[in-house]
């Protein structure tokens, strides 16, 4: 990822707003404390775990309370930062006239292999200071999740990693219940 600015969240949003960014270009960007960021490609590992946390979500979550949103931005004002995570969990509400900040976040969730570095480092403590109180890291090398809470000053005071048949369950959703084998089994046909 290479840095191609430094702006306020405010700009970033007017040149959004004012139609700067090309959008026809399959270019990711990322806007992360300051910096507008272009993100590494997905792979194919990378999509099909995030359908797999996309169909899980979808089956526990509760409509009417929860929505689910897949690789859409964060407006996380305190870190000047807009990230857009793989799986967000926010409050049921409409997002039409600003982005969910960290007050409407339940969950976040990032899928990792190139990243991993990125998304346990730096990306764990811009969340951490924006007081996201769950973030998982999907660590596709070593096959386990990794949980992190309980963000004070800037940094996750809680971690624990998850593998197998362990289950893991959202702070604010506990039984609903993720088993890391749901994300990394092969399915029959490979």
């Amino acid at each position: 990822m290479s840095m191609i600015a430094r702006l306020s969240l405010s700009q970033y949003d007017r040149m959004i707003e004012h139609g700067v960014f090309d959008q026809g270009s399959r270019q990711r960007l990322e806007f992360i404390r300051g910096e507008i960021r272009e993100m590494a490609p997905i792979g194919s590992q990378h999509e099909e775990v995030v359908d797999r946390l996309t169909s899980w979500s979808a089956r526990v979550l509760p409509e009417a309370t929860v929505r689910l949103r897949v690789q859409n931005s964060l407006g996380l004002r305190e870190v000047e930062s807009a990230p857009e995570p793989d799986i967000v969990w926010v409050v049921q509400r409409d997002y039409t006239q600003a982005r969910p900040t960290s007050a409407d976040v339940l969950l976040v969730v990032e899928v990792a292999s190139s990243s991993l570095a990125y998304d346990t480092g730096e990306k764990a403590d811009l969340y951490a200071a924006a007081g996201i109180g769950d973030y998982w890291v999907v660590d596709l090398e070593n096959n386990l999740v990794e949980v992190r809470r309980d963000p004070v000053a800037g940094r996750y005071r809680s971690m624990q990693t998850y593998s197998g048949e362990d289950e893991i369950g959202p702070l604010k959703l506990p039984e609903a219940a993720l088993r890391p084998v749901m994300l990394f089994a092969r399915s029959k046909g490979d």
